[in-house]
């Protein structure tokens, strides 16, 4: 696996191209593979352009020293359910007959892993001071009972685990629509117990239901709205009650599902990725991997360039050489500081809601004079922030506990943390402290800021000169002594852990992502909205593409789908060979 890409920092001004692709992130990158690969244009007229030093946007993998080993600060698996990443990563099944042997698509081998999710029995719960295996609620049910928690909830809902109760609440208010009950009834499953809902629902399913949702609620204050413009706080708490929204909040594991988000598309995330018999993979080279393979495919190609470390500063179609190339974009070479202008005749946005914020306002196609639309669509989502520590220890401490993989819940502001691996040979092993999503924002912003860094430890196989070299990705001392104080918390007396060697820190917040993730806004078309973005101006060949507007938010598979309805929509390109037929992209 080549990660090796060759980036260009420098300049050529006055470059003249057909195709100029503003992000080096998942989407930007596919678009210029295909765009490259099918011959659509040749390579040396697709050109990338990006302001940062790596490629893959909010991908991120990394080996800390003394581990051989990836660990990930950004995304980190996908669903085997995702066709063109799966697709991309493990090649296309020969036949229905023999679906083992796969046909690469790429020419990088990528090793297709299973993504551990651990050991219920043995991970853990910490809520409101209490500490159950993850698992409880099942035990005991299997024995007739319902689990106590420090939880006030409905007589109705006491004794579901907080998946189950979500499952619940997504049945009911489909359930309590005339139309659906009769056209999907026979997909929306209430199982042998009251605890088991099943929904057989596909995405063309979902993207059927969404806009014509209403909720049936008579004496709710909601009653007869459309799904679509409820939030899901707002939707939870009538359905089981403020203590019920607290509850499905904290044990889910991520405040970012429950934010106040568009309910209507909350309904298939919920029920399609954070439920039973959901396989989840990733990729033994570190999950960037599939960004470097892409670029290295596009990069194949004579004249393929990727400008690194170049930031679009604005583009006009007022300019010396309109009558060949429509736009003039001016970037800031950032070794430089200095401006130079690239000519194109198609402009694409790979990029997220910051990103485009962060472009000159002013100019033709974001004035808010000129285009209102676009100022509007553009917010339709909320930027989710996302941090993460990773930190290395000199053992895994968390197997005194049984615990081999997967991640424990807590309310506590860390929220969760992934066991992620241990070297075999040094026994060095690493923790993924993930939190700061949503409400938490605020608590881990105040200890970021702080100047004091963790200083870095020796280690078996890690030298302090190789530890140094991550000094300025170090988390501040500060938040490392917090962080420690909840995980000692967490995993309760029995078990001392030691502090780490190293850490290394991202905040997704920073520019120019402005956010880990996001998510749709309550009161969105998002059936207008997400088209609109692939070409939100009809006689302009300005397109934005990516995770963000997306009905796949926070995957890469949404940037993917965004990039491919993009191309055969408005480059007239055909779906790929090894792309099924009847694989569905979305609105």
């Amino acid at each position: 696996m080549n990660k090796n890409t060759p980036l260009n920092p420098g300049m050529h001004p006055d470059l003249k191209i057909e195709v100029a692709i503003i992000g080096a992130g998942t989407s930007g990158l596919y678009t210029a593979y295909r765009l490259v690969t099918d011959k659509k244009f040749t390579a040396d007229q697709v050109q990338i352009f990006d302001m940062n030093n790596k490629l893959g946007g909010r991908l991120e993998s990394v080996v800390m020293p003394g581990m051989n080993f990836w660990g990930e600060l950004g995304g980190m698996r996908y669903l085997t359910s995702q066709e063109i990443v799966t697709t991309l990563i493990e090649g296309y099944p020969l036949s229905e007959a023999n679906p083992d042997k796969r046909i690469p698509v790429l020419k990088d081998k990528m090793t297709s892993v299973p993504f551990p999710m651990g050991d219920p029995t043995k991970l853990l719960m910490y809520l409101r001071k209490e500490r159950f295996k993850q698992d409880a609620w099942d035990v005991a049910q299997k024995e007739g009972k319902k689990l106590e928690t420090r939880y006030y909830l409905n007589d109705d809902d006491y004794g579901f685990s907080s998946d189950q109760l979500f499952n619940k609440i997504i049945y009911d208010v489909l359930m309590a629509d005339p139309w659906v009950a009769k056209k999907y009834g026979d997909k929306i499953i209430k199982g042998d117990t009251i605890y088991d809902y099943s929904f057989k629902l596909t995405s063309k399913d979902w993207d059927d239901i969404k806009p014509k949702l209403v909720y049936n609620f008579p004496n709710s204050p909601y009653d007869q709205r459309k799904v679509n413009d409820l939030g899901f706080w707002n939707l939870i708490k009538d359905q089981v009650s403020q203590e019920g929204y607290e509850f499905v909040a904290n044990a889910g594991g991520y405040y970012s599902n429950t934010i106040n988000w568009n309910s209507a598309e909350a309904f298939p995330y919920m029920v399609g990725d954070f439920s039973a018999g959901t396989i989840y993979k990733t990729i033994e080279e570190g999950y960037d991997s599939i960004a470097y393979a892409v670029a290295n495919s596009y990069m194949d190609h004579d004249g393929a360039c990727i400008w690194s470390e170049n930031k679009l500063l604005t583009f006009t179609k007022d300019h010396s050489l309109k009558d060949t190339h429509k736009y003039q974009l001016t970037f800031l070479n950032l070794k430089t500081n200095t401006t130079w202008n690239v000519y194109a005749n198609k402009l694409i946005l790979a990029m997220p809601r910051k990103s485009l914020e962060l472009l000159d306002q002013n100019n033709f196609f974001f004035d808010i004079n000129e285009n209102s639309v676009i100022n509007k669509n553009i917010r339709s989502v909320i930027m989710e922030p996302a941090f993460k520590i990773l930190m290395g220890f000199q053992y895994p401490w968390w197997k005194e506990l049984k615990i081999d993989s997967g991640h424990s819940i807590t309310d506590l502001p860390m929220r969760q943390c992934y066991y992620f691996g241990t070297d075999p040979e040094t026994n060095n092993s690493m923790l993924l402290g993930s939190y700061g999503d949503m409400e938490t924002e605020t608590f881990w912003k105040a200890l970021t800021d702080d100047k004091l860094l963790f200083e870095v430890k020796p280690a078996k196989s890690a030298s302090l000169k190789e530890l140094h070299q991550l000094d300025d990705v170090q988390a501040t001392q500060l938040m490392v002594d917090e962080l420690m104080n909840q995980l000692r918390e967490l995993h309760g007396p029995d078990i001392t852990i030691p502090d780490p060697y190293v850490t290394y820190f991202k905040d997704w917040t920073d520019e120019p992502f402005g956010a880990g993730y996001h998510a749709w806004k309550a009161g969105y078309s998002v059936e207008n909205v997400m088209p609109y973005m692939r070409k939100p101006v009809s006689d302009e060949q300005i397109h934005i593409i990516g995770e963000a507007y997306s009905d796949q938010q926070g995957w890469v598979e949404g940037a993917f789908c965004e990039a491919e309805k993009m191309l055969q929509e408005h480059f007239g390109m055909h779906r790929p060979i090894w792309l099924s037929p009847d694989y569905y992209l979305g609105w």
